[in-house]
C-alpha cells in the first residue's frame, strides 16, 4: 500500500499545482481562504484542513481532471455478465476507463475547465460511492489509502500555497503551463512542472520548526 501511494500521491500534487499556476483566480481564493482561517502568523496544520472546504475542493476538482491511474487496475470480471449492452464473460480483464467518466460532458458541465466551486453546487464523493468521479476505484476493490492520500495532497497543496506564490516562469503566461500527459498506467505530467515561488509570510516561518 506505501509502495502504491508514493508516486501517486506526488503525481496528484504535481497536476494540482500546474493547474493552480495556470489558473491564478483559484490560487488567488485559495490563498485568501488559508489567510482567512489560519492567518499569516503561524504554519497550517492538519487539524486546519476540515475548515478549508475550499482548498479540499481544489484537490477533488485536480484528482477528477488527472487521476493518477486512468484506466485504473486491471480487473477480471467473476462471472458473465452484461453491462452497457456489452456481454462480458467469466474472467475477461475489465479496464475502466476513469479519466474518461471524469471527463464526460453529458455529466459534468465544461468537464475540461479547472472549477473547484463545482464541488460546492453538489455533493460528489471521491471514494467510491458517486460513479461520476472514482480516482480511487470502487466497491471491494477500492483503494486501501484513498483517505490517507486525500489528506497528504490536501495537506502539500495548503503549505504550498500559504507559504508562496506560485507563478509560471519568465516569458510563460499562465495559460502557457504545459498540460501534456505522459500515457501509461499511471499518468505523469510529459514535461515536469517549472514555477517560481514567492515567499508570502513572514521571514521567522521559513525557518526549520524543532519537534
Amino acid at each position: 500500500m506505501i509502495t502504491a501511494g508514493m508516486d501517486t500521491t506526488s503525481i496528484s500534487a504535481e497536476w494540482a499545482m500546474a493547474e493552480l499556476v495556470k489558473n491564478p483566480r483559484v490560487q488567488k481564493k485559495a490563498q485568501e481562504e488559508l489567510d482567512r482561517v489560519v492567518g499569516t502568523d503561524r504554519i497550517m496544520s492538519e487539524t486546519d484542513i476540515s475548515k478549508l472546504p475550499y482548498l479540499q475542493s481544489i484537490a477533488k476538482e485536480a484528482l477528477r481532471l488527472h487521476p493518477p491511474t486512468p484506466l485504473m487496475l486491471p480487473h477480471k470480471a467473476n462471472s458473465n455478465v452484461k453491462l452497457g449492452g456489452y456481454d462480458v464473460p467469466k474472467g475477461g480483464i475489465v479496464h475502466v476507463n476513469v479519466w474518461a467518466i471524469a471527463r464526460d460532458p453529458a455529466i459534468w458541465k465544461n468537464p475540461d475547465e479547472f472549477r473547484p466551486e463545482r464541488f460546492f453546487e453538489e455533493d460528489v464523493d471521491v471514494k467510491g460511492h458517486d460513479f461520476r468521479l472514482l480516482p480511487f476505484g470502487a466497491g471491494r476493490r477500492v483503494c486501501p489509502g484513498a483517505q490517507l492520500a486525500i489528506n497528504l495532497v490536501t495537506s502539500m497543496l495548503g503549505h504550498l500555497l500559504h507559504h508562496f506564490e506560485w507563478t509560471p516562469p519568465a516569458g510563460v503566461k499562465p495559460e502557457e503551463v504545459d498540460l501534456t500527459e505522459n500515457p501509461g498506467m499511471v499518468t505523469y505530467m510529459k514535461n515536469p512542472l517549472q514555477a517560481v515561488a514567492i515567499p508570502r509570510l513572514p521571514n521567522n516561518l521559513y525557518k526549520r520548526v524543532p519537534v
